[in-house]
């Protein structure tokens, strides 16, 4: 595939994911490097959708360590049930915060970052890494980007 998107300015969202997810798909496929398709997914989200902030996060060595990412600089470590990010490492679900400042032990990155939705990536039925994507919106995310971003962590292989 053609390093190009196709990227679609509806304001459904649901349309927006249904065009991308097949675009990722052809995008992935065939590339067996974990990091490169991390890399180009967070590259395509963040163009898709201008979130400020799309990244992955890696379990190693009992922790979440940055991995590909867009947007700016942000935290390298995070600890199990540590912030938005380790809390859903360790209950192992999507979690969607509508307003991070809610959050009890939310891990201020940026103060730019307002909500936020944080799925984790499984394999062999163990957490293996999160996608994390912050707004600067309150109550950005809901269902239906826990939906469609689940299905495009379906498309990467760790």
């Amino acid at each position: 595939m053609a390093e190009d998107l196709n990227i679609i300015t509806s304001t459904n969202k649901a349309e927006q994911y249904q065009s991308l997810i097949p675009q990722l798909e052809a995008l992935v496929q065939g590339e067996p490097d974990a990091i490169a398709n991390l890399a180009n997914v967070c590259a395509a989200l963040k163009q898709q959708f201008n979130w400020f902030w799309v990244g992955f996060y890696l379990v190693k060595n009992g922790a979440l360590v940055l991995g590909p990412f867009q947007g700016p600089v942000a935290c390298t470590r995070i600890g199990l049930g540590k912030g938005v990010c380790g809390a859903a490492w360790q209950q192992q679900k999507v979690l969607v915060v509508h307003n991070v400042e809610e959050f009890p032990s939310h891990i201020a990155c940026s103060s730019l970052s307002r909500s936020e939705i944080v799925l984790p990536i499984f394999k062999d039925e163990e957490v293996v890494g999160v996608l994390d994507v912050d707004s600067e919106y309150l109550n950005h995310f809901d269902d239906i980007d826990a939906l469609y971003l689940q299905q495009i962590l379906q498309l990467i292989s760790l």
